[in-house]
């Protein structure tokens, strides 16, 4: 039993029971499960086969899609299983895979947004050096630093809580996250500082750099004609908005391991909703109706 963790699940119908409804949560998750797939990797094979998306801006996009793909992965099957399971359990050992996956692809994210936005700052504020400074050698290093660096130090911290020894065998969550370091007896002081490192480094840096883009952009297009203006809206809108929903879905994370029980339920329910539903659709929906070059070949597939 050492090695087992009992999952409560965030009932979807105040003091309903999951395993009451459980084939309709299941049919509903699958459907969505689906669905994240489809929408995401239309999106992606569009910007593979056609020529003229082959530019930095959309392959960051595409990582960004595959990002939201993976990061469901995480989550949806073991949800569709335990949905069908009379008892919800999990091992220590692949709460801890599932800890380091979603941080891991979290971490990427802020990258990859940070790539985005230096890729729109250069194309708009440096247009006759955009060839030379985006090359693929540099988009190759961007993916890769975005990839391997949150990988890297989430790691550390899984190897941190790896002897942890557990005092408390219950979740309150449908997904590993922060949410297990209150299953520890003891607190570790150094994975605290290394925590902190880590969010500064992953999620500090990366923010404070897209803000600080997106300020000489919007500065720059203030000053310039009509047609930089309208470019920069066209573009840059749909990174901001993916970008604070983004935020918003970490600051809760954040959030819920200092508050614990003391955090509402319908908030917690709400964002809940923000991580399984969502986010993984907000993602494609918003590049493929704001980006104008994907907008048109989508309406060509389907039209």
């Amino acid at each position: 039993m050492d090695d087992e963790l009992n999952v409560t699940y965030i009932t979807f119908g105040g003091h309903v029971e999951v395993q009451k409804y459980r084939y309709l949560y299941f049919l509903i998750m699958f459907t969505v499960y689906i669905l994240i797939i489809c929408c995401n990797f239309t999106i992606v094979c569009l910007i593979w086969i056609h020529r003229n998306l082959h530019e930095p801006m959309y392959i960051f996009i595409a990582a960004l899609l595959i990002n939201s793909v993976v990061f469901s992965t995480n989550i949806y099957p073991k949800l569709l299983i335990d949905f069908m399971s009379e008892k919800q359990i999990i091992s220590y050992s692949a709460c801890l895979l599932q800890f380091f996956i979603f941080y891991s692809l979290g971490g990427s994210e802020f990258f990859l947004l940070s790539a985005m936005a230096y890729d729109r700052y250069v194309s708009i504020c440096k247009p006759l050096q955009y060839q030379s400074i985006m090359r693929k050698t540099t988009v190759s290093i961007f993916l890769g630093l975005a990839w391997l660096v949150p990988a890297c130090q989430t790691a550390v911290q899984v190897i941190l809580s790896a002897d942890m020894k557990l005092c408390n065998f219950i979740l309150n969550v449908i997904v590993c996250n922060n949410s297990i370091y209150n299953l520890h007896c003891t607190s570790s002081r150094a994975r605290f500082i290394f925590g902190v490192v880590v969010l500064t480094n992953t999620a500090l840096f990366p923010l404070l750099f897209i803000l600080f883009t997106y300020t000489r952009i919007l500065i720059i297009s203030y000053r310039s004609c009509k047609s930089v203006r309208k470019k920069a809206a066209q573009t840059c809108l749909p990174h901001l908005l993916v970008l604070f929903s983004f935020c918003c879905l970490s600051a809760y994370d954040v959030i819920i391991v200092r508050l614990r029980s003391e955090f509402p339920k319908t908030a917690r329910l709400i964002m809940t909703l923000q991580v399984i539903l969502y986010h993984p659709l907000f993602n494609p929906i918003i590049y493929g109706l704001k980006m104008k070059e994907i907008s048109k070949h989508l309406k060509r597939l389907f039209c």
